[in-house]
């Protein structure tokens, strides 16, 4: 079992490179994993670039789509952040969530993790919001063929055929590597912003 698995971390290794590179070619605010088992919770983040010259992102806003329930918050040094939600206590739903104070340089990510979970097996649209440091904004909400697409995530009943084999193999495969892009993503990030965080 041991020699059989690391053949997969090494594709996966490879296969993470690319995704990250194709992620930074494109430039665009995303959501990771892309695609998740519906009903179950786990660690989202996202990440979203800075991309004009001579300005910092400043400020995030992330509307989360229904049926998207975040139910905790990963610390973000640096940032603050503020919850609006409606309800309360455990029918608490968050609605929209700001983050203020940060000062991401060209080429970097604002990134922010959350653990969340999908509520039916559907692709969810999330809103997003970035200002910058000369009061410029930018409204992640459009199509998939814009320039400034909104982040989406296509939550799912199963990942496989459950019926053993390949397709389960791709499954853990596709989780993997999104856990993987996820905890690059912060690496870098932390990396960056080093001198702030120390």
């Amino acid at each position: 079992m041991k020699r059989t698995a690391k053949v997969p971390l090494t594709f996966l290794i490879a296969l993470t490179g690319t995704l990250v590179l194709a992620q930074v070619a494109s430039a665009h605010a995303h959501v990771s994993p892309p695609v998740v088992l519906a009903k179950q919770s786990q660690v989202f983040t996202l990440a979203v670039p800075t991309e004009k010259e001579g300005a910092t992102t400043t400020q995030i806003v992330l509307t989360p789509p229904q049926g998207f329930n975040i139910d905790s918050f990963v610390p973000s040094p640096g940032w603050e952040r503020k919850v609006q939600q409606s309800g309360s206590g455990e029918d608490a739903v968050v609605t929209k969530v700001t983050w203020t104070g940060g000062k991401v340089p060209t080429g970097e990510d604002a990134a922010f993790s959350f653990l969340a979970s999908a509520a039916d097996a559907k692709t969810y649209t999330f809103g997003v919001q970035q200002t910058y440091s000369d009061g410029s904004v930018v409204d992640w909400n459009g199509d998939a063929a814009s320039d400034t697409p909104a982040p989406t995530v296509e939550a799912v009943d199963s990942l496989g055929g459950g019926g053993g084999g390949s397709s389960d193999s791709l499954a853990i495969a596709a989780l993997a590597v999104g856990g993987i892009g996820v905890m690059l993503g912060v690496v870098a990030l932390v990396r960056g912003s080093g001198r702030e965080l120390a």
